[in-house]
C-alpha cells in the first residue's frame, strides 16, 4: 500500500513527531510505502510530492514546524479542486491519505472522504479547539511559551508601574489565554467566549494598582468587548474565509490609558507561540496520534480522526471533530475570575 501524508494550516510543534511515527510504524510493521505532499492541500492539488521514508524522518522528533511544509490552500475554493486531488492521488498510486491539521484541513478531508477518498485525520491545533479530543498536540507547547513570557512581563510591569497586556492566539476559543493566564498569575483574562465589559477591566486594573503591584492582562486575539464599548477593527479574509485577527491588545491598552491615566503597553506573542521545539507532552501525544493513525489506515477505518479521550487514543468520525468547535465552558472561565483584580 502507498500512503500519502500532508500537514495543513498553521505550523504547530509536534507535526514532525506525527510524521515520524506514521512512517516508522507504517514501514517497519506494515511494510507500506509513503509519499509526502508539500505545503498542505496544495501538494495533492498540484501533485507536488516529497520523498518520505525512514531516512527522511530520522532526527525530526524534537524539531518544530513540519518537514513537509504547510499552507492554508483550500481546494474546495478551486474550481474542480476535489477532482484534481482524486486524479493526482490515482496517478501517483496513492491508496490512502493521512491529513494532519485543524478544523479547516480536516473539513477538507471530510469532503474528500465523502467523495470516495480513503482518508484518516490527525488533529493539530495550538488553539485546542477541535471537538472529540481532550487535547490537541501543540497546545501544551504554546501554553508553556506564553506562560514563560507572562512570567517575564511581571517584573517589567512592577518595575515601571505599568499595565502590561499580553495578546495570545485564540480566534474563537480562549484555551491558550485561560491556561497561560492561570499558570502565570494574570490579573485579568479575556477570551472570545465571554465579551468583556471595559469598565470592569478598568476596575480590575485600578484595583491592582492600589495593591502597589502592576496588572497583567492576558487577552486572546479573538476577544472582543460588549457591543458599542470600543471600536474593534476587522481585517482581510484568508482562503477559508477567516478574518485575520490581531490588534485587540493595542486597542485595549489605549482604552486603559485613556480611562485610568496609567501607562499601558502590549506584547503580541503571535507566531512565537507556534515555533520551536515541542514539549515532552506534545511529543508523546503527537507520536501516539501517528501510531494510531497508521493503524486506522491498516484497518481500512477511513473517514475517521484519531483523538485523545482520557488517556486513550480513540477513533471518531471526522464530522464529530469538525461540526462544532470546542470552546471554553462558562464554568472554566468562572474558576479564573477568582484571581481577577
Amino acid at each position: 500500500m502507498r500512503v500519502g501524508v500532508l500537514t495543513g494550516g498553521g505550523d504547530c510543534p509536534g507535526l514532525n513527531a506525527v510524521i515520524r511515527a506514521v512512517v516508522r510504524k507504517g514501514v517497519q510493521v506494515y511494510g507500506y510505502e509513503f509519499v509526502g505532499f508539500r505545503d498542505g492541500w496544495r501538494g495533492p492539488l498540484e501533485g507536488d510530492t516529497s520523498a518520505l521514508d525512514v531516512q527522511a524522518v530520522r532526527g525530526i522528533l524534537p524539531r518544530g514546524g513540519t518537514i513537509l511544509g504547510s499552507s492554508r490552500t483550500n481546494p474546495v475554493k478551486v474550481e474542480g479542486g476535489i477532482e484534481r486531488i482524486k486524479d493526482n492521488l490515482a496517478g501517483l498510486g496513492v491508496d490512502a491519505l493521512i491529513a494532519i491539521g485543524g478544523e479547516d484541513t480536516l473539513g477538507v478531508a471530510r469532503q474528500l472522504h465523502e467523495n470516495g477518498v480513503k482518508v484518516v485525520g490527525v488533529p493539530k491545533t495550538i488553539d485546542n479547539d477541535l471537538n472529540a479530543t481532550d487535547y490537541t498536540f501543540g497546545f501544551d507547547t504554546a501554553v508553556n511559551i506564553a506562560m514563560e513570557a507572562i512570567d517575564r512581563l511581571h517584573t517589567t510591569a512592577e518595575s515601571h508601574h505599568r499595565a502590561l497586556i499580553c495578546e495570545v492566539m485564540g480566534r474563537h476559543a480562549g484555551w491558550i489565554a485561560l491556561h497561560a493566564g492561570m499558570a502565570a498569575g494574570a490579573n485579568v483574562i479575556l477570551i472570545p467566549e465571554r465579551p468583556f465589559d471595559i469598565e470592569k477591566v478598568v476596575g480590575y486594573v485600578e484595583s491592582r494598582f492600589k495593591t502597589r503591584y502592576a496588572p497583567i492582562i492576558v487577552v486572546a486575539e479573538g476577544a472582543h468587548p460588549i457591543d458599542g464599548q470600543m471600536d474593534v477593527q476587522t481585517g482581510e479574509l484568508d482562503a477559508f474565509g477567516h478574518i485575520r485577527l490581531g490588534g485587540i491588545g493595542e486597542r485595549l491598552a489605549a482604552e486603559i490609558e485613556k480611562r485610568t491615566g496609567k501607562e499601558a503597553r502590549t506584547t503580541v506573542l503571535g507566531h512565537i507561540q507556534r515555533g520551536g521545539t515541542p514539549t515532552a507532552f506534545d511529543r508523546v501525544l503527537a507520536t501516539r496520534f501517528g501510531l494510531h493513525a497508521i493503524d486506522a489506515v491498516h484497518d481500512a477505518d477511513f473517514g475517521k480522526m484519531v483523538g485523545l479521550q482520557g488517556t486513550d487514543i480513540v477513533r471518531v468520525d471526522l464530522s464529530a471533530a469538525t461540526d462544532e468547535l470546542k470552546t471554553v465552558p462558562a464554568e472554566r472561565y468562572t474558576e479564573s475570575e477568582v484571581f481577577f483584580g
